[in-house]
């Protein structure tokens, strides 16, 4: 019987529970996460050896989905097992990675590991809320060194009313998705989804979070203070004092003069070549490679010390903007001839360039992970080529920055896209960042804007984004910064991406280098936002201030028909023998929904009419009373059959020809004439009976009609 400590909380309603066993005991700690039904395995694991010679703090977050989970068998039929991590996966792992990473100590070079292993999934609530609460006490209760505990909660909007925790059909129906991490009452992390909400709101849910974290802190405290192991000795990288004492005096009065200027390539030579001249002098100085690494790293402490002296006490940031104040920005539409549509976005020195390609329905992106099986029509895809910031390396396939980059830009853009009905398109977005210098994301939100709108995808608002930033000495001294960008970007202490047209946001993503900002911090960095992104928004609205009226001559054609479900069958036919055979014939592309809508999509008018009007054919439905026009086809006994089109045909009753006596059916039509006629019934097996008589009550009424090689009846007279 394995030994095991339970500890359980009541969240929004339902059992947290952290159950600790000797289960994956070779790990430094682990915790069995449940939620619902939804369980999580966490492990954490350190390495033995202190890698001093590193310049970085080696922690790796996985999260594994296994299908399983959910009892599901998939993956590709010949392997049918989970291959690489889904984008889900990846953002999961990215979000506990960055609620967790600001309480280690940044000096630590032994490599840490924590693994999150999905085993079950209730199909309600979401793992990842579990996952990070495990994450946090296996570090917490482990023998790692981390200043945790840090807790995370989401909060939804269901019928205009915030809620804790809401499950995964209160999410796709909500216009909020808001997860917030904190730790001391401080936010961590923060990953936001949101239907055009104001900053108010956004307000009202972060004071919310953070005192439902409370007591999740307050369960995770109480754990820790009853298991908790002691703390690893280990060795933390330290810089001789020798080597700070040469490098401070060779960086005399020669700082300023690098950093501070307004041209990132300009500032970037400076640096390099006093990065240079530093090797120089230290090796002068009898110091050997691992010192001059060293000095190198107290080159990068120094430059942050001035970019934060600077701005705190003289408000002033490396290119001589004021604390609010965006670089310049310059938009265009339209630049690519082929593209479906096609915008730049510039700002500073960061440069995106976006476009958009628009297809059928069946183009969209297939999604099948443990949680779900859909169909994305609308993506967002973010490149970052290594050119973008002036290296060298290889093109590999997208990272996990680039994923994440991408889905912030998808997440802030999905509220604007038209519904399905309005406009059937599955619609793919790129963003190639061709220069970057600062929130690259933010510049995607903005360049997909402008190539939606050149593509004529009726979009509800344009959206634009804006990345803020932090220098902080404490909570009574700080500078929030609009438009982070070069030193800023990478020696500030938040960056708080913030998406959103001029109704409200729609994307929100905050991480910090430091142990958390406080609920004052964030109010403020909203609403200094927000005046950038209005601001950012009348650029676009200069250049192009609504969708184009008409798609690219490019763009495929998409025709919508509506039909009875039950006529499906007719339209796929045997084997899909009739749907290809159209598809043959016109060029065209056919997806038909369950209940009965068809999307047409053609390279041009005509093959999508000529595609409608088969359809139209095969599916019409005829009704007693209809008049219809037909040809006759047969010459029976009895009557006649007459071809109505649409793959259907109808009697002619021989009593329901004339209203005198008929002896013979060929004295009164012929093979190949044309009728005018009625239905008059329809049995319960769809069988047609027509009428000529009821239409023509009196014989000279029919002179009209064409027999070919017969005289008519009054002729006959």
């Amino acid at each position: 019987m394995l030994e095991e400590k339970v500890f359980s909380l009541d969240v929004a309603g339902k059992k947290l529970t952290a159950k600790f066993s000797p289960l994956a005991q070779q790990a430094n700690s682990s915790v069995i996460m449940q939620y619902g039904d939804t369980v999580v395995l966490v492990t954490t694991t350190m390495g033995k050896v202190d890698r001093l010679e590193n310049d970085f703090f080696p922690l790796v977050v996985d999260y594994e989905e296994r299908f399983y989970a959910a009892g599901k068998i998939l993956g590709s039929r010949f392997i049918r097992r989970e291959g690489r991590p889904s984008e889900g996966a990846i953002l999961t792992a990215r979000l506990i990675d960055r609620s967790i990473r600001p309480l280690f100590n940044q000096n630590m070079r032994r490599e840490v590991q924590v693994v999150a292993t999905v085993l079950s999934i209730d199909g309600e609530n979401d793992p990842d809320f579990p996952a990070l609460i495990g994450a946090s006490l296996a570090l917490a209760t482990s023998d790692i060194p981390w200043e945790g505990p840090v807790s995370g909660i989401r909060i939804g909007l269901v019928n205009n009313e915030l809620k804790i925790n809401p499950n995964y059909t209160e999410r796709e129906t909500g216009n909020l998705d808001f997860f917030l991490s904190s730790a001391d009452n401080k936010i961590t992390m923060l990953e936001v989804g949101a239907n055009e909400i104001d900053e108010d709101l956004m307000n009202k849910a972060a004071q919310l979070a953070l005192g439902e974290i409370e007591k999740i802190q307050k369960f995770q405290e109480q754990i820790i203070k009853e298991i908790g192991k002691e703390k690893a000795k280990i060795l933390l990288k330290e810089i001789h004092p020798e080597t700070k004492t040469k490098v401070q005096e060779f960086l005399k009065d020669k700082l300023e003069e690098a950093i501070y200027t307004e041209d990132k390539l300009s500032r970037v030579s400076k640096i390099a070549t006093l990065k240079s001249n530093l090797e120089e002098y230290l090796k002068n100085q009898g110091f050997d490679d691992s010192k001059i690494k060293e000095g190198f790293i107290v080159l990068e402490e120094e430059i942050d010390n001035l970019v934060h002296k600077n701005i705190l006490e003289k408000d002033k940031r490396p290119d001589g903007r004021k604390l609010d104040e965006i670089r310049p920005i310059y938009c265009a539409v339209g630049i690519l001839p082929r593209v479906h549509g096609s915008g730049l976005f510039i700002r500073g020195t960061t440069q995106a360039l976006s476009t958009v390609t628009l297809a059928a329905p069946s183009h969209g992106l297939t999604v099948e992970t443990m949680e779900e099986s859909d169909v994305k029509r609308f993506i967002h895809h973010y490149n970052f080529p290594p050119y973008s910031v002036g290296e060298i390396s290889s093109m590999r396939s997208p990272g996990r920055r680039e994923i994440g980059h991408g889905a912030l830009a998808e997440k802030s853009l999905l509220p604007i896209i038209p519904k399905k009905e309005d406009f059937p398109y599955a619609i793919r977005v790129v963003s190639e960042i061709l220069s970057s210098n600062g929130s690259s994301s933010m510049a995607s939100v903005c360049g997909s804007s402008l190539a939606l709108m050149d593509a004529g995808v009726p979009i509800k608002n344009p959206a634009a984004g804006i990345a803020m930033g932090l220098m902080m000495e404490n909570e009574n001294n700080y500078k929030i910064l609009t438009d982070i960008q070069g030193p800023e970007d990478h020696y500030g202490d938040m960056d708080f991406k913030v998406a959103g047209t001029k109704n409200g946001i729609t994307g929100v993503q905050m991480d910090v280098k430091i142990k958390g900002i406080t609920l004052k911090i964030f109010e403020e960095t909203l609403l200094q936002a927000k005046k950038a992104r209005l601001e950012i928004l009348k650029k676009i609205e200069e250049i192009i201030t609504q969708p184009r009226s008409n798609l690219s001559p490019f763009a495929p054609k998409i025709f919508t028909i509506q039909i009875d479900p039950e006529k499906i069958r007719d339209v796929i036919g045997s084997g899909g023998k009739t749907i290809n055979d159209i598809i043959k014939k016109t060029g065209v592309e056919i997806d038909i929904e369950e209940d009965g809508q068809v999307f047409v999509t053609a390279p041009n008018e005509k093959a999508g009419n000529e595609a409608l009007e088969i359809i139209k054919n095969i599916t019409h439905e005829f009704k007693e009373g209809e008049i219809v026009t037909g040809k006759v086809s047969r010459i029976l006994d009895f009557g006649a059959i007459v071809d109505l089109g649409f793959n259907k045909d109808g009697l002619l009753h021989i009593s329901e020809i004339a209203n005198h006596r008929i002896n013979r059916v060929e004295d009164e039509v012929k093979i190949g004439q044309v009728l005018t006629l009625k239905i008059i019934k329809i049995d319960e097996n769809g069988r047609i009976s027509l009428s000529l008589k009821a239409l023509h009550p009196e014989e000279n009424n029919r002179e009209n009609d064409e027999q070919p090689g017969r005289k008519t009846f009054k002729q006959r007279r």
